[in-house]
Parts: structure tokens; sequence; C-alpha cells
């Protein structure tokens, strides 16, 4: 009966042949798995073989719990410090204040670790960007950028943003439902595309908030290059911001755009700095205004959205608020701009912008990629994993922060521990705009405080 069904089927014994084949391997392979030591390796789910747990890490993005369960889950399960593979690399998530000093302070020291980003999201910012590049070139692009960030920049930055706020609240009328994250990101974005590169209005604005807007949807995306994927038109927006930039360096250059008196400005005419060496390169300014584009209309958008969330959930913080704003306001801003000095007369409402960071945590966790074998929470780390410090966690951690669920202002100075706060980042690699952010916080919190009542009906979170 078998030669019958052979010679009428003659690729029949083949392909029985291939899947026993096929089925010895995934035996041997999960066997191997098994029996592999696993002493003193982080503990955690291999997952799928190739694939390991990116689906599920996909499914916590599309979730309306968000990316951040799948670590939570995670570290309810293994502990402080367990391992995952994504997207075919190994990534280890810790949380501790502990290590995220072991980590900086290997990284200031001797190069040990170095930034790194999931591919998607290193792709979609560039390679040159403050935020992927590696040690050493970080260093020259970040020596490049600092002098942005003085305090003269800081002063101009508090006015232009404090009038773009006036202007969008004059069209707030009264009884109408206020979408607190659209305004945020709208102003962001406006704030941020005048600033860096003179773009205030018309279409260009426009174009800018949109593809910043798809580009960021993309950032967790699977990098599959297919027409209909997050990933693909995620691409495709950063073509389309990348012809904008260029188009504005060619016409600087050719002498087409007026003057502007911008960010941009600035590193085109810094082509040779005072230590002789040369200024960035029309890619490294490219990649660097996109990225600080994103970091002001999404990160810090999301960030005010979350403080007036939380501000309006808390009637004592907003009476407290409440009393320290009039006062500014009484001391002049309601007939000006507010400036650099009053945002440094705003004690408890600093703390209302650190307290909003710590409980939102926006940026969720640090990303860094170990140079060399290392012992990190008394488990090897091999040369090439993926570091993940749990910002988020640490920030909701007990015996960090007493009742750390709870928004208390109040909490700071006093649990100001190290390592126990990391909006910001840290180290070498902290934040060059974190100034320029919490100012951006203080001007909207005060505006809007002093504008609107407590019963004022929140969107948005």
């Amino acid at each position: 009966m078998l030669s019958h069904l052979v010679k009428e089927h003659p690729y029949y014994i083949i392909c029985c042949y291939v899947g026993l084949l096929l089925l010895f391997l995934l035996v041997c392979w999960a066997l191997w798995c098994k029996n592999k030591s696993s002493i003193g390796i982080p503990p955690g789910n291999r997952g799928l073989p190739f694939v390991g747990e990116t689906l599920q890490f996909m499914a916590a993005i599309n979730s309306s719990k968000g990316v951040y369960e799948f670590v939570h889950a995670r570290r309810l399960r293994y502990g402080k410090c367990f391992k995952a593979k994504l997207f075919g690399e190994t990534h280890v998530f810790i949380s501790s204040r502990e290590s995220a000093k072991v980590i900086v302070n290997k990284e200031n020291e001797g190069g040990k670790f170095s930034k790194s980003y999931i591919k998607s999201i290193a792709e979609l910012l560039g390679r040159d960007s403050l935020l992927c590049a590696a040690q050493q070139h970080h260093k020259l692009i970040r020596a490049r950028l600092f002098s942005l960030f003085s305090t003269d920049s800081l002063s101009s930055f508090v006015q232009l943003f404090d009038s773009l706020v006036l202007q969008a609240t004059r069209t707030w009328t009264c009884g109408s439902v206020v979408v607190i994250q659209d305004e945020t990101l709208k102003l962001a974005c406006k704030a941020m595309c005048k600033m860096l590169i003179s773009i205030e209005s018309g279409q260009e604005l426009v174009t800018m908030h949109n593809e910043v807007a798809r580009l960021c949807e993309a950032m967790l995306a699977l990098p599959v290059r297919l027409p209909w994927t997050r990933f693909y038109k995620g691409l495709q927006a950063r073509k389309r911001i990348m012809n904008i930039l260029e188009k504005n360096i060619s016409e600087r250059r050719s002498g087409i755009a007026t003057h502007h008196v911008d960010f941009l400005q600035q590193l085109l005419d810094n082509k040779l700095n005072e230590d002789g060496v040369p200024g960035l390169t029309d890619r490294e300014i490219k990649d660097n205004i996109l990225t600080m584009i994103i970091a002001g209309q999404d990160t810090i958008a999301n960030a005010m959205t979350w403080m007036i969330k939380f501000v309006d959930e808390n009637r004592q913080v907003f009476n407290t608020l409440m009393k320290e704003q009039l006062k500014i306001e009484k001391n002049g801003s309601r007939n000006s701009y507010l400036t650099l000095e009053a945002l440094n007369e705003m004690p408890y409402a600093s703390k209302v912008v650190k307290e909003a960071l710590r409980k939102a945590s926006v940026v969720q966790w640090l990303p860094r990629v170990a140079l060399e074998d290392c012992v990190i929470e008394g488990f090897k780390i091999k040369k090439g994993w993926n570091i993940n410090i749990d910002a988020r966690s640490i920030h909701h951690d007990p015996t960090v922060h007493k009742d750390p669920d709870v928004f208390n202002p109040s909490r700071f100075p006093a649990e100001s521990k190290p390592y126990s706060f990391l909006a910001f980042g840290m180290g070498g690699r902290t934040c060059l705009g974190k100034n320029m952010a919490k100012a951006m916080m203080l001007v909207f919190l005060h505006r809007f405080i002093t504008n609107y009542n407590a019963y004022i009906q929140v969107e948005g979170d």
C-alpha cells in the first residue's frame, strides 16, 4: 500500500522526510534550550524561535494599557532584573537605583555602555541624532549643540512660548470642552518649529505637525518596509520632514531666504568652532533638528497633558498652586509676557512639574547597550545585550518614593535621592533641553491656572 502511494505521489515520501527532519531539529532546539545552563543569566522567557516575545510586545503597544504593561507584567513575574527577546535582540530590564548608578558610572568612566535604541526608532530619528549616536560621536554632537541651550536662548524662548500660549488660550471660549492633549501638541510643535527653523504658520507648519505625528506613531512598530505598515509610513514622514529641512537649508545658503534668528541659522553659521573643529554636517543638523521637534511635540506635550490632569484631580495641590501663581500674576505677568526670572519665583509649581514627570514617566525606560561582558544585579550581562533602565519602575518604587501612586509635589526635595528621578536621563546623556522642557511646563501651567477654575472639564489623558 505504501509503495503504491509512493508511486502515485512521488513527492509524498520526500515531504514526510523533510517534515520529520524539521520536527527532529525543533525537538533538538527545545532540548538544547532546556538543558543549556542558565546559571547567572537574568531570568526570562525565550519566547518563540527567532521571534522571541516580539508579538507580545507589539500586542501591549496596541492595547489600552500601553507598552509598559509588557515590562510591568514581567517585572512582577521575574523581579527587578529580567530579559526578553525583542526584534531579534536580547533586552535586559533593570529597575533599581543602584544598577542605574553602576551603568551611568561605567558609561561615563570607560565607555562600557552606550546609548542604543531599537531598530525602528534609530532609523526614524537618524543615525546622527543625539539620541542614537555612539559614544564619541555623541560627545562631538552634544558639544556643538550645547551653546544653543544657553540662558539667553532660554530667556527668549520663555517669552516666545508664553506669547503662543496666550494666543491659543484666547480662542478657548467659556463653556467649551478643551482637549488638553490636542492643544499642547499644537502649541509644542509651533513653538519648536518657530525656535528651531522659524516656521510658525502656514502649510509648512501643518505638514510638520502631521508628519511628526506619523513618525511618532511608528517609533515602536515592527521594522517592516511594506507600504501599508506603520513603519513604512513613518519612514515616508521622515523623508518629507527632511525635504522641508533641506529646502530651508538650501534657501538660506543661496540667499533666497531672509535672515533668521533661530537654531538652524546658528548651526549653519557655526562652520568652524573656536577650537578649530568643523561644525555639524547637514545630515547631523537635520537629524538633530528633527529629534528636538519630536522631543517638544510628543514628549513634552504629553507631559503637560498629564500635569494638568493630575492637578485637576487634586484640589489641595490646585489651591496651593493657585495662591503662588496669582502672586506671580499680580507682579506683572497679567500685562506682559513671563520672564525667566518669574519662572524662578515658582518653587511650588516647579515641584508640581517634577512630580508630574515622576508620576507620568513619559520616558518609561532609558536604553543602553553593553560594550563588553559585565555583571549587573548579580547576573551576567553579555556584550551586545541591550540594557534598559526601567525609569517608571524606579519612579513608582515605594522604597524610593513614599506612596508613589499619590500625586504629592511636596515630596520634593526630601525624596530627591541619587538616581531616583530619571525623567531627563542621567550622566553624560542627560537631556540637553531639560531646562527648556521645564520652562514650557511652567509657562503652560501658569496661564492655565490663572485663567481657568478648578471645575474645568479636562480631557485628553
